[in-house]
């Protein structure tokens, strides 16, 4: 037997129900203060050493992001197939 249940609710009111905090205004003060740092000019906080570990020009690096993503995709549709049997 197989039963489906459908709810509709916002994020905000499915991290209520699951009790989770609202991380929203720590974000965003941690956002602000990052801010701060770079427009004061400092050092470690230009956009280019932030994006840094992003931007490696390693070949390597993106290869393995997309076989992480592509293992996580095998993963999820793979899992599907097994519950619906």
């Amino acid at each position: 037997m197989k039963i489906t249940v459908d709810v509709e609710m916002t994020p905000e009111e499915f991290r209520k129900v699951l009790g989770l905090p609202d991380v929203a205004p720590l974000q965003q003060e941690m956002i602000n203060k990052i801010r701060e740092q770079i427009d004061a000019g400092v050092e470690g906080y230009d956009p280019l050493t932030l994006f840094k570990p992003y931007l490696n020009g390693n070949q390597n690096s993106v290869e393995m992001m997309q076989k992480m993503l592509l293992g996580m995709m095998g993963n999820y549709t793979g899992s599907s197939k097994n519950s619906e049997s």
